[in-house]
């Protein structure tokens, strides 16, 4: 008996958790502040921003400078875009390096610092490899033959990066480098700084699922956000209130297909080119939303143990790992932060 199913990204689950939560505290907001938010289509997902500021004229201007940063960087970093400069990087595989921009040459770097953090659990270059699996797509399951040949073409520790030159080189012909699982956390951190330029007291960017917020909303101690629960459509297994943090989850499914009884996920161990098969989700939190969009995943494919020790080592990172068995381990850090949703 074959069957297959397909779902959507998890990350926009937790995006429609904070909308809902900070849904009633945006009716009553404290006299001396109001409370605006808009969506917009960007970088493929849903971008929400949410604005606290003296009065609506700027809060509007601070989310128009918000998504105007987002599509600034799209623009550079969106490889669904022929004309941007990662494409361009890609184009290239094999031929020459790419002069970029020091926002692309930054955010590599950034990527590679923590492909190397998390043993290489987090990798901007498995493209060829989430391409054969198609998981939302064609549904292939692809042979050991069909992964065996793909190892050279998703070894990120041969991308070579100049900072100096600012020029990305990748070495061997249909390499590519995708950004996608750490730029919407990065986007969310710089749309944030626009915002504050613009005068929002503060303010959540939550680009899907990846959130970044600053200052609080009126009457409250932060923004409050809920932690899907990874085998209950719709469920919060827990809430956190954020300030100046960001948060990002990763999941087995946000997309995901099954044949005869077994689950085939996108997040995709870079040894073996296979589904990690150790943890159901993971949530990170941490100051930065680049550093939490990244470790996510990395974290997810290293395990709950070898991820939760990395996580205890790393100074204002916190985690919250469920494990293939549905067991959940919450960081020292973060174990009284949590209540009921």
């Amino acid at each position: 008996m074959k069957s297959s199913r397909s779902y959507g990204s998890a990350r926009s689950m937790l995006c429609l958790v904070i909308t809902l939560m900070t849904g009633c505290v945006e009716m009553q907001p404290s006299p001396s502040l109001v409370v605006s938010k808009r969506t917009q289509m960007h970088m493929g997902t849903l971008v929400t921003v949410t604005a606290v500021a003296p009065d609506k004229n700027r809060g509007d201007r601070a989310i128009q400078a918000a998504f105007d940063e987002i599509k600034r960087l799209e623009a550079l970093l969106s490889t669904w875009r022929p004309d941007s400069e990662l494409s361009r990087v890609n184009a290239e595989a094999g031929l020459q390096p790419v002069q970029v921009s020091r926002e692309t040459v930054q955010l590599v770097i950034q990527s590679l610092d923590i492909a190397a953090m998390t043993q290489g659990g987090f990798n901007i270059a498995l493209g060829p490899a989430i391409e054969a699996w198609s998981v939302t797509e064609r549904q292939h399951i692809p042979s050991d033959v069909e992964l065996q040949r793909l190892k050279l073409l998703v070894d990120w520790t041969s991308i070579q990066v100049n900072r100096e030159r600012r020029t990305i080189y990748l070495p061997h012909k249909g390499m590519r480098i995708d950004v996608g699982g750490i730029g919407k956390g990065y986007a969310a951190d710089r749309a944030a700084e626009e915002m504050r330029r613009a005068g929002a007291m503060g303010g959540v960017v939550a680009v899907s699922g990846d959130i970044k917020t600053f200052g609080v909303l009126p009457d409250t101690s932060g923004f409050p956000v809920g932690i899907q629960h990874p085998r209950g459509e719709g469920a919060v297994i827990a809430v956190i209130d954020l300030k100046d943090e960001a948060i990002s989850t990763a999941g087995d499914y946000e997309r995901f297909f099954e044949q005869e009884g077994v689950r085939y996920h996108h997040i995709l161990d870079p040894l073996t080119l296979q589904p990690a098969r150790a943890c159901q989700s993971v949530t990170v939190v941490a100051k930065e939303g680049v550093i939490a969009d990244g470790l996510d995943t990395g974290i997810f494919v290293l395990g709950p143990e070898m991820g939760m020790a990395l996580v205890e080592q790393l100074a204002g990172i916190e985690a919250i790992i469920i494990d293939a068995e549905g067991t959940m381990t919450v960081s020292s850090g973060l174990r009284d932060r949590m209540h009921a949703p």
